[in-house]
């Protein structure tokens, strides 16, 4: 990883912090994205919207 570029983009943020707005927004994608994470993590995931169907129709090999 370049932690330089890492370094250099903070010290840019600490001079010019974003707005709020995009502050709101970043801690709103993190959350659903949490959330959603927890859902799967104890609910699991529903077959219905799985790629792969374990008991889905079975299409011809050809």
């Amino acid at each position: 990883m370049n932690y330089l570029m890492w370094l250099m983009r903070a010290k840019r943020w600490a001079h010019r912090p974003p707005s709020m707005r995009r502050v709101l927004m970043v801690g709103g994608v993190v959350a659903l994205s949490l959330t959603l994470a927890g859902i799967e993590h104890f609910w699991g995931w529903p077959d219905a919207l799985s790629v792969n169907h374990k008991n889905g129709p079975k299409l011809p090999r050809f």
